[in-house]
């Protein structure tokens, strides 16, 4: 089918997006139209709808399906059976009692203004696939086949365009664990639960002794820094701090720092779903770290920081009180800091890390 005059430029839109993945929300709007709609939803699907992006305008509404509504979504399951390699209606997934009845359509696709949708998937690398839904108004009925045959030809630009802009994350995600490799530090880039994206050669070099790269997500042998590693991907993105974690030194393994950084803002992408970059730091076991070296391992306060020396040097908390002036009350405020943002739970924990000892077993958390 030939695309009417006011669309003919979408195809050069489409390869346009595919290297600058801030413009995917005006082009959905650009592609919904052609369903006679004004704007479209594009998810990165992994076990369910994983994420998202719309056209400018709906963002509410998506923070407001994805919490709500994401679960309870009958088509989805229903189009991963089709298996279908096109756009496919509500009616090619679900009977017609389900689109009158269903509580989904009711209570928020028809009060929302998406009564009728097209929609498909397209496969990318990494192992997801990519959603794209064309919604338009319930008064304008179902989405006839000239218009599927439309976006079916539009569908192979599509999914170029998706795969085009994974790879090109995959490259930016691979020069961000080069720069570190060149600064001597492992590094990864991770995605979606915490599975890597992109590793460099010092990080590669750690599995299996520290790291195994599992089918869910990365995992470290220590298993007590693996319990914290855990929980600080699971908050992501809602709490999208910086996280150290302490990993216990082994036999020919140093004891290191892992630096959980976020991956915030426009370095954002929904085709690579990287959510943060994975820093290791190796702690010298020849000598404690300074304290300028500690407040940027564990991101401490620099008071905190020349506290962890002073106890990583075994030094009482009396005798650190009395070197920097201050009370013994301040001393054991820094030092649970300290604690808490090591993820350590005894003072004897914090002597053992810093002296690249192995951590005392019976850790509490």
């Amino acid at each position: 089918m030939t695309l009417p005059a006011d669309h003919a430029g979408l195809v050069d839109r489409i390869y346009e997006a595919a290297l600058v993945p801030q413009l995917w929300p005006e082009l959905l709007g650009a592609l919904s139209a052609v369903s006679g709609g004004e704007r479209g939803v594009l998810f990165a699907v992994r076990d369910g709808y994983a994420s998202g992006i719309v056209s400018p305008g709906w963002e509410e509404l998506l923070q407001v399906f994805m919490r709500d509504w994401a679960h309870r979504d009958p088509l989805l399951a229903s189009a991963h059976k089709k298996n279908h390699a096109g756009f496919l209606t509500d009616r090619d997934l679900v009977g017609a009692d389900v689109i009158a009845t269903h509580p989904i359509y009711r209570e928020f696709y028809r009060p929302s203004g998406m009564g009728f949708r097209a929609g498909t998937l397209i496969p990318i690398p990494s192992g997801d696939m990519i959603s794209i839904l064309l919604p338009r108004h319930h008064d304008l009925g179902p989405i006839p086949p000239e218009v599927v045959e439309a976006l079916d030809g539009l569908r192979p630009h599509m999914a170029r365009a998706a795969m085009t802009a994974n790879r090109i994350g995959f490259e930016r995600a691979k020069a961000q664990t080069d720069t570190l490799q060149a600064l001597g530090l492992p590094g990864a880039v991770l995605r979606g639960a915490g599975r890597v994206f992109a590793a460099n050669a010092l990080f590669d070099a750690l599995v299996p002794a520290v790291f195994q790269d599992r089918a869910q997500r990365l995992t470290i042998a220590d298993r007590a820094a693996d319990v914290m590693f855990a929980d600080a991907v699971a908050s992501l993105p809602a709490a999208p701090a910086v996280r150290s974690i302490p990993v216990a030194g082994t036999e020919g393994v140093l004891p290191m720092v892992l630096h959980l950084i976020p991956v915030r803002g426009s370095a954002q992408d929904i085709f690579t779903q990287a959510i943060a970059i994975l820093v290791a730091t190796p702690v010298d076991r020849a000598r404690v770290p300074t304290a300028e070296v500690l407040q940027g391992l564990f991101d401490l306060t620099p008071a905190e920081a020349r506290v962890a020396r002073g106890i990583g040097e075994a030094q009482s908390v009396d005798s650190i009180a009395s070197a920097l002036g201050v009370s013994r009350e301040t001393v054991r405020s820094q030092l649970k800091e300290v604690l808490s943002k090591t993820g350590l739970s005894r003072q004897q924990e914090l002597i053992s890390l810093l002296a690249g000892k192995a951590i005392p077993a019976g850790r509490e958390f």
